[in-house]
Protein backbone atom coordinates (compact mmCIF):
# COMPACT_ATOMS: atom_id res chain seq x y z
CA UNK A 1 0.00 0.00 0.00
CA UNK A 2 2.77 2.43 -0.69
CA UNK A 3 1.75 6.04 -0.36
CA UNK A 4 -1.05 5.16 2.34
CA UNK A 5 -0.88 5.09 5.94
CA UNK A 6 -2.00 1.55 6.19
CA UNK A 7 -3.13 2.87 10.23
CA UNK A 8 -5.70 5.29 8.05
CA UNK A 9 -8.11 3.62 6.42
CA UNK A 10 -10.96 5.35 5.01
CA UNK A 11 -14.54 5.83 6.29
CA UNK A 12 -16.46 4.87 3.73
CA UNK A 13 -16.64 0.88 4.23
CA UNK A 14 -16.76 -0.17 0.17
CA UNK A 15 -13.29 1.70 -0.12
CA UNK A 16 -12.16 0.74 3.16
CA UNK A 17 -12.55 -3.38 1.99
CA UNK A 18 -11.24 -2.96 -1.45
CA UNK A 19 -8.18 -1.38 -0.24
CA UNK A 20 -7.62 -4.58 2.22
CA UNK A 21 -8.64 -7.05 -0.22
CA UNK A 22 -6.00 -5.51 -3.49
CA UNK A 23 -3.26 -5.87 -0.32
CA UNK A 24 -4.27 -9.07 0.61
CA UNK A 25 -3.87 -9.97 -3.03
CA UNK A 26 -0.94 -8.64 -3.64
CA UNK A 27 0.55 -10.43 -0.39
CA UNK A 28 -0.85 -14.00 -1.41
CA UNK A 29 0.58 -13.17 -5.16
CA UNK A 30 3.88 -12.27 -4.10
CA UNK A 31 3.84 -15.91 -2.24
CA UNK A 32 2.54 -17.55 -5.24
CA UNK A 33 5.06 -16.35 -7.80
CA UNK A 34 7.47 -18.95 -7.96
CA UNK A 35 4.51 -21.25 -8.91
CA UNK A 36 3.62 -18.70 -11.90
CA UNK A 37 0.46 -18.57 -10.33
CA UNK A 38 -1.55 -15.50 -9.43
CA UNK A 39 -4.20 -15.79 -6.17
CA UNK A 40 -7.28 -15.62 -8.52
CA UNK A 41 -6.00 -18.60 -10.56
CA UNK A 42 -5.11 -20.72 -7.73
CA UNK A 43 -8.66 -20.51 -6.06
CA UNK A 44 -10.10 -21.61 -9.18
CA UNK A 45 -7.68 -24.31 -9.82
CA UNK A 46 -8.49 -25.45 -6.55
CA UNK A 47 -11.97 -25.19 -6.83
CA UNK A 48 -12.29 -27.18 -9.94
CA UNK A 49 -9.58 -30.11 -8.08
CA UNK A 50 -12.12 -30.07 -5.08
CA UNK A 51 -14.80 -30.49 -7.08
CA UNK A 52 -13.68 -32.77 -10.32
CA UNK A 53 -14.74 -32.10 -13.55
CA UNK A 54 -16.56 -27.92 -12.57
CA UNK A 55 -18.89 -26.46 -14.89
CA UNK A 56 -19.24 -22.26 -15.32
CA UNK A 57 -22.34 -22.12 -13.14
CA UNK A 58 -20.88 -24.02 -10.14
CA UNK A 59 -17.82 -21.96 -10.26
CA UNK A 60 -19.41 -18.58 -10.31
CA UNK A 61 -21.72 -20.03 -7.69
CA UNK A 62 -18.66 -21.12 -5.02
CA UNK A 63 -16.28 -18.51 -6.04
CA UNK A 64 -18.66 -15.79 -6.01
CA UNK A 65 -17.22 -14.58 -9.16
CA UNK A 66 -19.33 -12.99 -12.45
CA UNK A 67 -19.52 -15.17 -15.67
CA UNK A 68 -17.42 -12.35 -17.33
CA UNK A 69 -14.81 -12.60 -15.41
CA UNK A 70 -14.63 -16.27 -14.54
CA UNK A 71 -14.92 -16.79 -18.15
CA UNK A 72 -11.53 -15.07 -18.94
CA UNK A 73 -9.97 -16.43 -16.16
CA UNK A 74 -11.04 -20.01 -17.41
CA UNK A 75 -9.81 -19.00 -21.40
CA UNK A 76 -6.61 -17.87 -20.20
CA UNK A 77 -5.88 -21.24 -17.75
CA UNK A 78 -7.65 -23.24 -20.64
CA UNK A 79 -5.18 -21.69 -23.20
CA UNK A 80 -2.01 -22.02 -20.95
CA UNK A 81 -3.19 -25.77 -21.02
CA UNK A 82 -4.16 -26.26 -16.81
CA UNK A 83 -7.73 -26.95 -17.63
CA UNK A 84 -9.90 -28.84 -20.42
CA UNK A 85 -12.70 -28.47 -21.43
CA UNK A 86 -15.00 -32.06 -20.69
CA UNK A 87 -18.07 -33.68 -22.54
CA UNK A 88 -21.63 -32.73 -20.82
CA UNK A 89 -24.43 -34.68 -21.12
CA UNK A 90 -26.36 -30.88 -21.95
CA UNK A 91 -23.69 -29.90 -25.03
CA UNK A 92 -24.79 -26.27 -23.55
CA UNK A 93 -23.03 -26.70 -20.71
CA UNK A 94 -19.36 -25.63 -20.36
CA UNK A 95 -17.24 -28.16 -18.01
CA UNK A 96 -13.94 -28.24 -17.41
CA UNK A 97 -11.52 -30.09 -15.21
CA UNK A 98 -7.57 -30.15 -14.59
CA UNK A 99 -5.27 -31.29 -16.78
CA UNK A 100 -1.82 -32.84 -15.57
CA UNK A 101 -0.05 -29.53 -16.08
CA UNK A 102 -3.03 -28.37 -13.77
CA UNK A 103 -2.43 -30.79 -11.13
CA UNK A 104 1.36 -30.50 -11.38
CA UNK A 105 0.58 -26.42 -10.89
CA UNK A 106 -1.76 -26.56 -7.81
CA UNK A 107 0.99 -29.29 -6.12
CA UNK A 108 3.47 -26.65 -6.78
CA UNK A 109 1.11 -23.61 -5.58
CA UNK A 110 -0.37 -25.45 -2.43
CA UNK A 111 2.56 -24.86 0.29
CA UNK A 112 2.99 -21.43 -1.33
CA UNK A 113 -0.36 -21.06 -0.66
CA UNK A 114 0.13 -22.55 2.91
CA UNK A 115 2.84 -20.43 3.95
CA UNK A 116 0.88 -17.24 2.83
CA UNK A 117 -2.13 -18.17 4.58
CA UNK A 118 0.10 -19.08 7.92
CA UNK A 119 1.71 -15.41 7.55
CA UNK A 120 -1.46 -13.79 7.78
CA UNK A 121 -3.13 -15.50 10.51
CA UNK A 122 0.31 -15.65 12.71
CA UNK A 123 0.03 -11.31 12.35
CA UNK A 124 -4.11 -11.44 12.66
CA UNK A 125 -4.24 -14.11 15.17
CA UNK A 126 -6.75 -17.22 14.59
CA UNK A 127 -8.97 -15.46 17.22
CA UNK A 128 -9.05 -12.20 15.43
CA UNK A 129 -9.51 -13.71 12.36
CA UNK A 130 -12.33 -16.03 13.64
CA UNK A 131 -13.99 -12.71 14.47
CA UNK A 132 -13.07 -10.73 11.58
CA UNK A 133 -14.70 -13.77 9.55
CA UNK A 134 -18.17 -13.57 11.49
CA UNK A 135 -18.37 -9.43 10.73
CA UNK A 136 -17.73 -10.33 7.33
CA UNK A 137 -19.87 -12.90 7.30
CA UNK A 138 -22.48 -10.67 8.43
CA UNK A 139 -21.77 -7.76 6.21
CA UNK A 140 -21.66 -10.31 3.12
CA UNK A 141 -25.72 -10.95 4.44
CA UNK A 142 -26.40 -7.68 4.70
CA UNK A 143 -24.66 -6.73 1.44
CA UNK A 144 -26.40 -9.78 -0.70
CA UNK A 145 -28.82 -11.27 0.64
CA UNK A 146 -31.17 -9.18 2.68
CA UNK A 147 -31.49 -6.79 -1.20
CA UNK A 148 -33.70 -7.62 -2.78
CA UNK A 149 -34.07 -7.66 -6.70
CA UNK A 150 -33.03 -4.10 -7.80
CA UNK A 151 -33.49 -2.06 -10.91
CA UNK A 152 -30.78 -2.10 -12.85
CA UNK A 153 -29.98 -5.27 -11.39
CA UNK A 154 -27.74 -7.95 -13.53
CA UNK A 155 -29.62 -10.92 -13.38
CA UNK A 156 -28.49 -14.59 -14.49
CA UNK A 157 -29.24 -16.52 -17.40
CA UNK A 158 -32.97 -17.14 -18.09
CA UNK A 159 -33.73 -14.04 -15.97
CA UNK A 160 -33.06 -15.16 -12.63
CA UNK A 161 -31.24 -13.21 -9.92
CA UNK A 162 -27.89 -14.45 -9.86
CA UNK A 163 -27.07 -17.01 -7.01
CA UNK A 164 -25.44 -16.37 -4.12
CA UNK A 165 -22.50 -17.88 -2.60
CA UNK A 166 -23.41 -20.32 0.25
CA UNK A 167 -22.27 -19.40 3.55
CA UNK A 168 -20.66 -22.84 4.12
CA UNK A 169 -18.31 -22.58 1.25
CA UNK A 170 -17.19 -19.09 2.83
CA UNK A 171 -16.17 -20.28 6.06
CA UNK A 172 -14.62 -23.27 4.78
CA UNK A 173 -12.75 -21.12 2.51
CA UNK A 174 -11.52 -18.75 5.22
CA UNK A 175 -11.11 -21.78 7.68
CA UNK A 176 -7.69 -22.63 4.79
CA UNK A 177 -9.43 -24.76 2.65
CA UNK A 178 -8.90 -22.69 -1.12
Amino acid sequence: MSGHDPGRLSACVCNTLRMVSRAVTQLYDDVLRPSGLRITQFSILATIARMGASNLRQLEDTLAIDQTTLTRSLNLLERDRVIERVAHPDGRIKAMRLTSKGRRALEVARPLWTQAQARVLREVGTKSWADAQRRLAYLFHVAVERQGPRPGRRRGRLGREPRRRPAIEMRREAQGHP
